[in-house]
């Protein structure tokens, strides 16, 4: 369950990159760790974000986490669908469930992320 063609940070955030654009949401393997989500608190659009910084949380019926932004820019797009329906990041995290969408402010940070081959070491290393 984990789709090619995508890139994933180590705190199981994934980015979909077009262009300058990269639309956010959290790994299956987040999801399915955090149990039913119930809530998410968003960043405001035209907000300023940094790499590594904390942008939102998901609440769910076990816990609450931290979503981590990947990379820098500035927020364009927030998925509105998930104040009605947060349960959409359990339903379909890679498709109804992205988080935000960012205007890269530099593209090459994507480079630094893993793609699905390294991701999915990364969770069986971490299950070791």
């Amino acid at each position: 369950m984990i789709p090619e063609g995508l890139r994933y940070h180590t705190e199981h955030e994934w980015i979909r990159e077009d262009n300058q654009t990269a639309e956010l949401g959290i790994t299956h393997f987040a999801q399915d760790a955090l149990g039913d989500v119930v809530y998410l608190e968003l960043p405001k659009i035209g907000a300023e974000v940094r790499s590594g910084e904390e942008i939102g949380e998901v609440e769910s019926t076990k816990t609450t986490s931290a979503i981590y932004t990947p990379v820098s820019g500035k927020i364009l797009a927030v998925n509105e669908d998930l104040k009605e329906k947060p349960e959409l990041v359990n339903q379909d995290p890679y498709g109804k469930g992205w988080i935000v969408k960012i205007r890269m402010s530099d593209p090459s940070e994507v480079k630094r992320l893993m793609d699905a081959r390294q991701y999915g070491a990364y969770l069986k290393e971490k299950a070791d």
